[in-house]
């Protein structure tokens, strides 16, 4: 992931992530577009933990309430992970709060961290984590083979931060960015191949530029287009509670 989630339902944002990525891996005269093959993808699954879910509306209120004596409360006093460029970014000399509260920008002044955890709060999916028992990441991850995604991006002689993920099936791709644009064609639940514009026609809303499987240029609303690498906010189950241990990604923009 390039750079931070500040919105992980937020349309804008996601364009951001997925044309700035392309941006970086885009060569300057891209070639023209080519069929590929259709990579399977189904979205991560909601969270079925009553406790958990009972959790995340608790957080929500926190947030909305902007308290943080009652955010220390629902952070691991001790043993946050900041799982960042590889390496764990949290000081173990300090405090889960203080840990979750850098990651996040908790102190910023425009509000913007307990805007962060708000989104977190609201995000309902979940993806276990298979060597951590009682443990689970959110948002969910996708679910799709990774051998068929590796060969798909091989044989586009691509970069991953290219391909995108439908947020549901049947997005109408069309040949320009406005609504009664002729329709290209209709995606399914499959990985989509984001085309970085340099100078984007204007639009009402963030559109992507997109190449479809059968090889056609097509334009579709950013926000729902998902990229693969979302930040993810970490839960650890201790008895029938749940806590915020850990944090994978970039955190808040510094």
């Amino acid at each position: 992931m390039l750079t931070a989630i500040r919105s992980i339902v937020a349309g804008a944002t996601l364009a951001g992530i997925l044309i700035g990525g392309v941006a970086m891996a885009q060569p300057k005269d891209p070639a023209p577009p080519l069929p590929y093959k259709k990579v399977a993808v189904s979205l991560p699954g909601r969270a079925t933990d009553p406790a958990l879910e009972a959790f995340r509306k608790q957080l929500a209120d926190v947030a909305k309430r902007k308290d943080r004596a009652a955010l220390a409360a629902l952070v691991v006093p001790k043993g946050f992970f900041w799982e960042h460029e590889g390496n764990n970014g949290a000081d173990d000399n300090k405090a889960g709060i203080d840990n979750f509260a850098a990651v996040i920008g908790l102190d910023a002044k425009d509000g913007s961290g307990w805007d962060f955890i708000a989104d977190y709060a609201a995000e309902m999916t979940a993806s276990p984590i298979a060597d951590q028992k009682d443990m689970v990441c959110a948002p969910g991850n996708p679910i799709f083979s990774d051998d068929g995604f590796n060969e798909l991006v091989k044989a586009t002689d691509s970069n991953p931060v290219e391909w995108g993920y439908p947020v549901k099936d049947g997005i109408e791709a069309r040949d320009g960015v406005d609504p009664d644009s002729p329709l290209v064609e209709k995606l399914g639940m499959h990985f989509i191949r984001v085309v970085f514009d340099e100078s984007p026609p204007e639009s009402a809303e963030p559109m992507l530029r997109i190449e479809t499987p059968s090889g056609k240029l097509a334009y579709i609303p950013a926000e729902l287009l998902s990229p693969l690498g979302l930040d993810q906010l970490c839960y650890l189950k201790q008895g029938n509670t749940w806590k915020i241990v850990g944090y994978v990604g970039e955190g808040a923009a510094k």
